[in-house]
């Protein structure tokens, strides 16, 4: 059974409905057998969309070193977490020589924050200046933008930028403690945006909630939302293929079955959240 396909927005690319996060075993030094071997464990599995961070420890330079002639069968995205041009275009050619590639599917401004970030990111010399100059040159064919820490911060990002695509978390603790999918998804929609998910597990705390059966609910809730696709970063291969198995087997969520996990969740979805102010 293959992995079902869903539309990255105006992309106009269809990708697995679950991806390879850059987290997980690839976010390390030193496991270079161990990454790689999860690396082509995935696209063995059917996995096309694949995703690092100039931020992941070496997990760049584990999907560099392992895809090699596979890199034409994924979807490849990386972001920078610099907020200046000068900064972004220099993690952006460090990506490149990591991944040894010479382009990226998707270039993302990474983990924007505060107000303060957006008005560094999005002023003169910015970094969406090297963005836009990177996909002018042919070094990314897409742009997109990522927060997990504030809804309000990335809907100002979406009014700044026409970005292709957004990565927000999408679990059943966002309703009930500033809600990326109330304040975000709608407006990405309504802008034909791919709408990528994250924070499926709460980073794994998931497994510590009263009545906790598994994990498989988590992401059929995530995928049951307006999304494109979830990443998720895996330990190991066991993870990896859980997880596979969870997405070949997605069947939507009946909106009571997502009503009744949301409530069992929001009364501890602040603590969850940590990685939220």
């Amino acid at each position: 059974m293959s992995i079902p396909k869903r539309r990255l927005g105006k992309t106009g690319v269809d990708v697995t409905i679950l991806g390879l996060g850059g987290e997980g075993v690839l976010r390390t030094y030193g496991h270079d057998r161990e990454a790689g071997a999860l690396i082509n464990r995935a696209l063995d599995l059917g996995i096309t969309y694949c995703e690092s961070a100039r931020a992941y420890s070496g997990s760049e330079s584990y999907y560099g070193k392992a895809l090699k002639e596979r890199r034409k069968d994924i979807f490849l995205t990386s972001k920078s977490h610099a907020r200046d041009k000068r900064g972004a275009l220099a993690h952006l050619h460090e990506t490149l020589k990591n991944m040894k590639t010479d382009h990226l599917d998707l270039w993302q401004v990474h983990d924007v924050r505060t107000a303060e970030d957006v008005e560094d990111i999005f002023g003169e010399g910015g970094a969406i200046e090297a963005f836009v100059d990177a996909r002018e040159k042919g070094l990314t064919r897409f742009i997109g933008v990522t927060g997990h820490h504030d809804p309000l911060i990335l809907r100002a990002c979406l009014g700044r930028f026409d970005f292709d695509t957004v990565l927000l978390p999408v679990n059943p603790g966002e309703p009930s403690y500033k809600s990326f999918l109330q304040e975000v998804v709608p407006l990405a929609l309504d802008k034909g945006m791919g709408i990528i998910g994250m924070k499926v597990y709460f980073r794994g705390l998931a497994e510590k909630l009263p009545g906790y059966t598994g994990m498989g609910p988590y992401l059929r809730f995530a995928l049951s939302q307006p999304i494109t696709n979830v990443v998720i970063g895996c330990d190991d291969a066991a993870q990896l293929e859980e997880n596979v198995n969870f997405a070949r087997s997605f069947k939507a969520m009946a909106e009571d079955e997502r009503g009744e996990l949301i409530r069992r969740v929001s009364p501890f979805a602040r603590e969850l959240m940590f990685y939220k102010p």
